[in-house]
Order: C-alpha cells, then sequence, then structure tokens
C-alpha cells in the first residue's frame, strides 16, 4: 500500500469520480507510515507474512471484512486478492472488477514451484472467465487473457501523474548515477547490474527497493568490495522516491526473459524515469522495447551478460549527442504517457457504478 503506486492512481481516480474509496491491504512488521491520502485506508495485521498460510490468512481476513461491511463495488488487485473478493461479490450481489497488474501465474517465483502454481493456475480457470470488468497493464497481457478466459481485457497502464517527478532539477552532485527502482526479486537484472558495475569506474548504482533477493545482493556486493560503487536504499515512500529519481542519469528496467510475465512487462519505473526525463537502459523484450524505439529515449541491451552490459551502461552515459535528443524526446513522451489520459480507460469501465 504504501509503495504500490498503481494502486495508490487507481484510488485517486475512483475518488475523484465521486466514488467513497477504501484501499484495504495488510500491515507487515517493517512495514513504513503510511501517508495520508484522499481516501480511506485499512491495513491487517497477520499472523504470516508469507507463503501459502499467509495468502490463506489474508484472503479470509479480507473475504469476512468484505462480507461484513458496506461496499458496492468491489476491486480486486492482481490474482491473490481474486478469491476473497470474487466470493464476496458472488454471496452479496455486488460489481466486481479486477486489476491484473502482472500475468501472475507465470512470475519466476511459481515457474519453479509447479505444484503452487498449477493452484493458482487453477483458481484464475475458476473465476477470471466469469468476470465481467478486468483490465490489466499491457496489450500483450490482455491479449492472452482474452484469448485464455474469453474475458475482455481493457489496457491501462502503470504511467504517473503528470508533473509528480520533478524534472530538471539541478543535481546535488557530480557524480553518475545509475538508478534501478522497484522489487528486489529474481529476474530484475539486478545481480548482473551489481557485477557490471565492477568495469565502471566514476559512476554509482543506485537500488532503490526492497524484496526477497536483496540479502544475497548485499553479500555480492561485499564479496566483490563494491560497497563505495552501490547503495541500497531500502524500501522507499512514493515521496521520498520523486525525489530521487530525477538525480539520476540512467535508468534501468532490465527484467530477465523468465516467463511471460517478465516477458510482457510494462513496469512503473519505466514510466517513472519518463516523467523525470531520465534516460533508459531495458532488455529486448517486447513491450519495454517498443516504449525506447517508439520514443527514442535510451538504449536496449541486447544480453544481461555483465560486460555487455557494462558496455551499454557506458553508451547512455558518456554519448552526450544521444542524451541530448534523448533528453528532447524524453519531455515528449512525458507529455503523452501521463495517468490523467490513462485513466480515461478506468472512468469508462467504473461509471456504469455510480
Amino acid at each position: 500500500m504504501v509503495s504500490d503506486n498503481r494502486v495508490h492512481k487507481v484510488c485517486t481516480s475512483l475518488y475523484n469520480m465521486g466514488f467513497s474509496v477504501l484501499l484495504v491491504g495488510r500491515k507487515k512488521r517493517d512495514s513504513l507510515p503510511l501517508q495520508s491520502r484522499k481516501y480511506k485506508t485499512r491495513r491487517f495485521k497477520l499472523l504470516f507474512e508469507k507463503g501459502p498460510f499467509f495468502y490463506a490468512c489474508f484472503n479470509l481476513r479480507l473475504f469476512c471484512f468484505l462480507l461484513f461491511s458496506k461496499n458496492d463495488v468491489l476491486l480486486a488487485n492482481d490474482l491473490d486478492t481474486l478469491p476473497a473478493n470474487f466470493l464476496a461479490s458472488k454471496i452479496k450481489g455486488k460489481s466486481l472488477v479486477y486489476d491484473s497488474h502482472e500475468y501472475f501465474t507465470e512470475v519466476p517465483e511459481l515457474i519453479n514451484r509447479p505444484q503452487v502454481q498449477k493452484t493458482w493456475k487453477q483458481l484464475e480457470q475458476k473465476m477470471v472467465p466469469k468476470i465481467k470488468h478486468a483490465y490489466t497493464v499491457c496489450d500483450s497481457i490482455a491479449k492472452v487473457y482474452s484469448e485464455k478466459y474469453g474475458t475482455a481485457f481493457k489496457v491501462v497502464r502503470n504511467v504517473p501523474f503528470a508533473g509528480s517527478v520533478s524534472a530538471n532539477l539541478p543535481k546535488k552532485h557530480n557524480e553518475k548515477t545509475v538508478l534501478y527502482q522497484g522489487a528486489v526479486n529474481v529476474g530484475r537484472g539486478l545481480k548482473q547490474a551489481i557485477l557490471a558495475m565492477q568495469k565502471i569506474e566514476g559512476v554509482k548504482l543506485i537500488i532503490a527497493g526492497d524484496g526477497d533477493i536483496k540479502p544475497e545482493l548485499e553479500k555480492l556486493v561485499k564479496e566483490k568490495k563494491l560497497e563505495n560503487k552501490i547503495q541500497f536504499t531500502g524500501r522507499l515512500s512514493l515521496e521520498e522516491l520523486s525525489k530521487i529519481t530525477p538525480e539520476a542519469d540512467l535508468g534501468l528496467s532490465i527484467e530477465e526473459d523468465l516467463g511471460l510475465n517478465y516477458r510482457f512487462a510494462l513496469p512503473n519505473k519505466l514510466f517513472d524515469y519518463i516523467q523525470a526525463l531520465v534516460p533508459i537502459l531495458v532488455t529486448n523484450l517486447p513491450e519495454m522495447a517498443a516504449i525506447v524505439k517508439q520514443y527514442e529515449i535510451g538504449k536496449i541491451t541486447p544480453s544481461l551478460e555483465p560486460k555487455v552490459l557494462a558496455e551499454k551502461i557506458k553508451e547512455v552515459l558518456l554519448d552526450e549527442d544521444a542524451r541530448r535528443t534523448w533528453k528532447k524526446n524524453l519531455t515528449i513522451a512525458a507529455k503523452d504517457l501521463t495517468w490523467e489520459k490513462e485513466e480515461k480507460v478506468l472512468q469508462d469501465i467504473f461509471k456504469n457504478f455510480l
């Protein structure tokens, strides 16, 4: 809830449409304080924080809450909240909208756990074909879901509010910085980025976020004696992140091709970099590469092999002529890729419930 920008943007749009919005989530032991927002929020404290018992506990708690609270429309954010919302909507006869943040059953954490993946696929197969109102993050995933389940998925990309990041601020330091912001999980190209830093001088890599493999990456940094080149900020609030992003000279979105979910990735951070007028380096995956090619705002790396990645990073940082072109094009892209334009799809879905 604290750092999920997509959820915050959707809730803000619905509030501005005239809905009374309540965002329900969970509170972990290390959760950041929740900043004041226009809409109401509630966070559950649970006995378990991960694994099957967490998902079961959270959905049971959420189902009971939804069943006995006043609501007219339920919005399920991703497959892991859908069971509770789906069951409550059926019992109460309420409208349900599904926002699929990713191709959930194809995330790397499930691909190597076939039994767990099978369970989530079975849940998806039972519920999604019966949903009338749904949207997701990109055309590729929308097409897969629509063909697979016969449910028409619309597309609401993870673009930011116009002006949500203050671009062109004077830099507080002379050192060139490369920024990764987002989940510190498997398949994000972070290990390769760290190893690439061995071959780059005068540059700092900032990893802004938290996740399962952060301890492993911190250990790698110590082993390679890269403490002076790499900084871990931990999980940041949306407000804190908006101050760090414009400081970067390069933004990384270098997901690995570990299944369909990452292959079709079109993450928040890509658009946050654009809004901050930060040139981008992405892997050659269809959705991300298409944005970079369309607007000509950075480079595409053909490989995440550390030596290749290091060369691409240096190209983006050192080619001043290209950087001037990218900066000009980023201004155009930043005006085009805004939530104020994207939210019209949401308004079209939810206007029927007012």
